[in-house]
Parts: structure tokens; C-alpha cells; sequence
């Protein structure tokens, strides 16, 4: 009998797995989707590699310095394979030009990742798990409900394994859910006679419009940054994302509710768009090498399964996007991700397996006071500012709230365009090296970002406001009225 059954061999399931399985666990990993990453290039996995289990398989995506710290301490193998594929190693702050940074300082190696497109960061992945002695992975196998015995309290069903496709019974001592955005694990828990566990769930209410570029056979590379990463203007942000072998990802995010701004789904419209940004213009010149890829209805989710101080079920704990997701144009998901894993790894070490419920009761306090829930608390309080403003900005009226938080926020954004300490501070709090209040305690950092930012403009980085915006698109920023 396995040790532990994992749900999903996306990044935080072979995450998880292979954290477990260095500790000594047998990991066997079901997923669902058929397709094997294949043994070609970082080009034949983008090309063919087929997972229609993840709708953002194709989308823009960033591997986070925190990310970066936690595998290559962690699992530094993947970190030699991601590279092994062509993954980037990039300085997100090195990389930016001196007049904001300053200048090269010691500890600026902490904002040092290795990223990539999603197929290829997977592979790296799937290819450590494959040669990890106790990673068993199975795919093309969909678990259809769970193996229960009602537990010591009536009610609380105590998973014991999974069926799967076909009538098979697979047996374990847990049960990891890590199938991400798309999990059906709490119906399968109602199933079974438990109670549902406590759920907030919305739209987030964000729609992106995201293009792929390369610079292969010119020698460009990947375009210099002349900003952060994630950059706010007036009615969209602009996300531009270094990838591996020389491609790079732009993404435009809009809220979902600017039918105006729906234009932006045609190529033209989103070039228009993106030239008019100069700090981003010239991510949009080199090849393009997708159309523009939209998606739209990501849900901010949170799911607990221990419910007015008990469990709603034992043998059976969620990481990842399985336990909470958010809008992911922050691109945390899989530095929290890691973060959860090592927290579950971190209490297996410690937790009498004869004791399932306080497993659960444990793993759920670890969860919500530890650094992952933490960090989801924290995007979700941006994205729902964010989304705020978006459509105020539709509106055309500013975006107040009472909030002091947000309105710091602001201040760090634009005192970091102005000053190298504030810069600093906003990568640590992004990257998720550090907490604000960490950040944020350096000598003369608040002042700074209190003089620099408090009166600022509201979007203080040069581009076109909401009438500029829809002149850039043209003619074809009516279409989204029909």
C-alpha cells in the first residue's frame, strides 16, 4: 500500500510528492490528463504537449524569487532541469534600469529566479519525479470518488484511498488533494456522508488578454525591463513576463466587466494597446508566436476542511489551488504552493498517523496562520482593490475606500518609481521574500515611501489615460458594444 496518494501531477502535486518521497514516503500521483510531457525540447512541449486539465497551461506565467529560494533548497534538481530546458535565470531587479535601482547593491542576488513557460516548467518537474525513487507517477487516470469509513465522531468519514475510472480501488494512509482550480475532491467528501467543507468562492472578476513573443534566429534575447513586472495604468495593467529559450510572454488585464476593452481579443486592437505603454511598447516588438489568447471567469476561491473546529473528513488534506486560489497575475501561486507542500511535509515528520484528526486540525491551523495563508490573504486584498479601480476607472471617477492599506499600496507603487529603498521593499513584498511589515522596517524606507508616494498620482508610470487608451485602439474599441 502507498504511503500517500497525490490528485494531480501539476506544479504543486509533483511539488508535494517529491517532498514527501524525500522524506521517505511512497508517493503514487494520479492524474488525470493522458498526455506524457514527451522526451523533445522546450519547443515540442509547448507545441504539443496536450493538458486540457489546466485552461492557463498556455498563458503567461512567472516563477517568483521565492519560488526559486524554496527549490533550489529544497529540490535543487529541478531548478538544473528547468535549466537543463532552456529555463532563464533572471535578477528581477538587477535587470531594470540604474536610475531606479541605483545600482547594483549586496543582497540584490535575493531577487534571482529561473522561469519559464508552463509546459516547460512542468516537464522539469515531471522529469525529476520520473528518476525520484518512491514517485510513482500514473496519468490518464480520473478519480471518481473516495474510499471512506465513517471516523470516531458520526459524520466525519475517514478516507482510506480513491476509486478511480473503471471500478479500480487504490488504497493509502492520506490522501493529498492537489488537483488545483478544477478539483472536484469536496463533492466527492459530501459523497462519502462528510459535511462540505466552508467555501468562499467568487469571480475574481479579471479578464487577460495574453500573447506569446520570441527573438529566436535574431540574437535579441528577452526584451530589457523598464519597470517591474506588473505595471497599473489607467482602466488595464500591463504584465510582461521573461520565459525560457528566448520567449516571453505580455499580458493585458482588464476587468471583466469593460465591454469596451473586450476589443482588445483582436490582434490589432492589443498591439495598438500595448505600443501606447512606453514602458512595456517594446515587448510587443519580435514575433508573435500565439494569437491572443484570452480567459476570463477565474475564480478567488478558499476552501477549509475543518469546520466549526472539527474535520470534515480525516485521510484527506488539500495544497495548492485545491485549497485556495486567487487572480494570478501576481504569479504566486506556485511560491505559496511550495510553501504549503513543505508545511504538510514539515507535519508529517512530527504527526502520529494514528491520529487522523489531529492531522487535519493541524495541517488547517498550519495552513491559516503559516506563511501560505498568509500570503492568499494578502493577493486577495489586492485583487479586489485592484478590481475596485479598474472599474472606477471605466466609470470615470477615482477609487476611494477607507482602507489604509490600499492607499499605502499606492504609495509604495509610486515611491518605488522614485527611489531605490522603495523599490527594494515592493520586490521583497511581491517576490514574497519578505512580509510588508518586514520589508518595510529597513531605516527610512517609510519615510521615503510616505514622502515620495503619499501625494502622487494615481498612476504615476507614463501612459495614456482611459480617453488615450480608447483612441490607441481605434475603431475597434466599440466592438465589445455589440
Amino acid at each position: 500500500m502507498p504511503d500517500i496518494l497525490v490528485l494531480g501531477a501539476g506544479l504543486n502535486g509533483l511539488t508535494t510528492a517529491l517532498l514527501l518521497a524525500r522524506d521517505g514516503h511512497r508517493v503514487t500521483v494520479l492524474e488525470r490528463d493522458p498526455a506524457e510531457p514527451g522526451a523533445g525540447g522546450a519547443e515540442e512541449l509547448w507545441r504539443d504537449w496536450e493538458r486540457s486539465g489546466v485552461n492557463q497551461f498556455r498563458l503567461v506565467h512567472l516563477m517568483l524569487p521565492r519560488w526559486r529560494a524554496e527549490m533550489e533548497r529544497e529540490l535543487p534538481e529541478t531548478i538544473a532541469e528547468l535549466e537543463a530546458l532552456g529555463g532563464l535565470r533572471v535578477n528581477l531587479v538587477r535587470e531594470l534600469p540604474d536610475a531606479l535601482t541605483g545600482g547594483v547593491r549586496e543582497g540584490d542576488e535575493r531577487f534571482e529566479t529561473v522561469t519559464g513557460r508552463r509546459p516547460v516548467v512542468e516537464a522539469a518537474l515531471a522529469a525529476v519525479a520520473a528518476r525520484t525513487p518512491g514517485v510513482t507517477v500514473h496519468r490518464g487516470v480520473k478519480v471518481t470518488g473516495l474510499v471512506a469509513a465513517e471516523a470516531s465522531a458520526p459524520g466525519v468519514p475517514h478516507v482510506s484511498g480513491v476509486t478511480v475510472e473503471g471500478g479500480q480501488t487504490l488504497l493509502a494512509e492520506l490522501v493529498v488533494d492537489a488537483g488545483g482550480r478544477r478539483s472536484t475532491v469536496a463533492d466527492m467528501v459530501a459523497t462519502a456522508g462528510g459535511r462540505r467543507p466552508a467555501e468562499e468562492r467568487e469571480d475574481s472578476g479579471f479578464v487577460y488578454y495574453t500573447r506569446h513573443f520570441s527573438s529566436r534566429g535574431t540574437g535579441g534575447g528577452v526584451p530589457a525591463s523598464q519597470d517591474v513586472l506588473l505595471q497599473s495604468f489607467d482602466s488595464l495593467s500591463v504584465l510582461t513576463l521573461a520565459c525560457d529559450n528566448d520567449t516571453w510572454g505580455v499580458g493585458l488585464i482588464v476587468s471583466s466587466r469593460d465591454r469596451r476593452l473586450r476589443a482588445l481579443r483582436e490582434a490589432g486592437a492589443w498591439g495598438r494597446a500595448l505600443a501606447s505603454y512606453p514602458t512595456a511598447a517594446h515587448w510587443g516588438e519580435a514575433e508573435p508566436i500565439t494569437p491572443v489568447q484570452a480567459i476570463a471567469g477565474i475564480e478567488d476561491r478558499h476552501r477549509r476542511y475543518v469546520v466549526d473546529g472539527a474535520p470534515t473528513a480525516t485521510g484527506l488534506v488539500a495544497v495548492g489551488d485545491s485549497w485556495a486560489c486567487t487572480n494570478p497575475s501576481l504569479g504566486r501561486g506556485s511560491s505559496i504552493g511550495v510553501l504549503h507542500a513543505c508545511a504538510l511535509r514539515d507535519l508529517l515528520r512530527e504527526t502520529d498517523p494514528a491520529k487522523p484528526d489531529d492531522l487535519v486540525l493541524r495541517f488547517d491551523e498550519a495552513t491559516e496562520t503559516g506563511a501560505a495563508g498568509s500570503f492568499f490573504r494578502a493577493t486577495l486584498a489586492f485583487d479586489r482593490h485592484r478590481l475596485a479601480e479598474l472599474n472606477a476607472d471605466m466609470n470615470g471617477v477615482r477609487y476611494e475606500t477607507d482602507d489604509p492599506g490600499w492607499a499605502f499600496t499606492k504609495a509604495l507603487q509610486a515611491a518605488a518609481l522614485r527611489d531605490p529603498d522603495a523599490l527594494r521593499a515592493r520586490s521583497l513584498i511581491g517576490s514574497l521574500l519578505e512580509t510588508p511589515d518586514a520589508a518595510l522596517a529597513r531605516p527610512g524606507v517609510m519615510d521615503r515611501v510616505i514622502e515620495l508616494g503619499a501625494d502622487a498620482p494615481q498612476y504615476p508610470a507614463p501612459g495614456p489615460d482611459r480617453a488615450g487608451l480608447l483612441a490607441a485602439i481605434g475603431g475597434e474599441g466599440l466592438a465589445g458594444l455589440s
